[in-house]
């Protein structure tokens, strides 16, 4: 007998696992990018929340008249009574608007979240707190400058801007590009400023105003550029550059670097000696190149800034 073959029951077909969701890279969360915006944010909650407390507390109760958008929206509020913070707001999103079709969403994006949350600061505050100061006005202008530069300064140092007069500066320069932007910032706010004056009718108004803007330029310049300033010698020496460079860096301690040049009013050649110092090693540079080479011509600059050995790290 011929046995007949059984076929074989087929293995069961392996299934085949689902393969898991890959996310695209450019939807990936970045670890650093969502930190930078964290960081950004507290800045501008924090820069928001002086510059707010600098009117509610110290401006509006002292009546120490304002510049900029800020200074519209607290005119509008001493005429009618509308909130400075929504005012600000109603006025700055035209000029926003604006400033998206000429400039692009990169341009506003920052200054447009910056400009809604001091909006919401300056209301708030002025509904839940209650504190403000009315002792003496000169003091309150102090402070008044000192906190609202502090605030702007915080939002300066995350690449934001505050609205309002900075997008009309640079919309002008785009009509006009041959009138400087500082030239335009300052027409604005005196106007605004006197027009506060006039609103409070009180000359003193924009008197303390001019203080408070003063103090506030100081406090943003020191926070942005810091106390790490210094100052930088040119020293034209005909024979002595090598003698003044090696002075400097054994009695000073400092780095000095020599260039060549050529005066074309004598056709000599003299060596540049280039030197950067701390404030106070002004004066005693000076003393040490005049005793090396009373002939020598030197020139001192303002170095706003100094980075590397001897000074801050970048």
């Amino acid at each position: 007998m011929i046995k007949k073959k059984t076929a074989r029951p087929k293995p069961p077909k392996k299934q085949k696992r689902p393969k898991a969701k890959t996310i695209p890279a450019n939807r990936r969360i970045n670890p650093k990018k969502a930190g930078k915006f964290a960081v950004d944010q507290l800045y501008y909650l924090a820069g928001c929340a002086c510059f707010a407390a600098s009117i509610n507390m110290l401006a509006v109760p002292n009546k120490i008249a304002q510049s900029g958008i800020a200074g519209i929206a607290v005119i509008v509020n001493q005429l009618t009574g509308f909130p400075v913070g929504l005012m600000n707001l109603a006025i700055n999103i035209p000029l926003l608007v604006v400033a998206l079709i000429v400039f692009g969403w990169r341009f506003v994006s920052k200054t447009a979240f910056v400009t809604l949350e001091f909006s919401l600061a300056i209301d708030l505050m002025a509904r839940y707190v209650s504190w403000t100061y009315t002792g003496d006005r000169l003091l309150a202008t102090v402070f008044c400058g000192a906190l609202h530069g502090f605030g702007l300064a915080l939002v300066f140092l995350r690449g934001a801007s505050s609205g309002g007069m900075d997008i009309i500066g640079w919309l002008v320069r785009k009509r006009w590009p041959h009138i400087s932007l500082g030239s335009i910032m300052r027409v604005a706010y005196v106007a605004v400023v006197l027009a506060n004056a006039a609103v409070f009718r009180d000359l003193n108004a924009a008197l303390y105003a001019a203080i408070s803007v003063f103090i506030s330029t100081k406090v943003i310049d020191s926070m942005l550029y810091g106390q790490n300033t210094g100052k930088m010698f040119y020293i034209f020496s005909q024979d002595k550059a090598e003698e003044i460079a090696r002075e400097i860096i054994e009695r000073l301690g400092r780095g000095v670097t020599i260039l060549p040049g050529k005066g074309m009013y004598t056709g000599e050649s003299r060596e540049l000696v280039l030197c950067v110092v701390h404030r106070n090693q002004v004066s005693p540079l000076r003393r040490l190149v005049k005793e090396l080479d009373p002939n020598s011509f030197l020139v001192i600059a303002e170095a706003q800034e100094v980075f590397g050995q001897g000074f801050r790290d970048a």
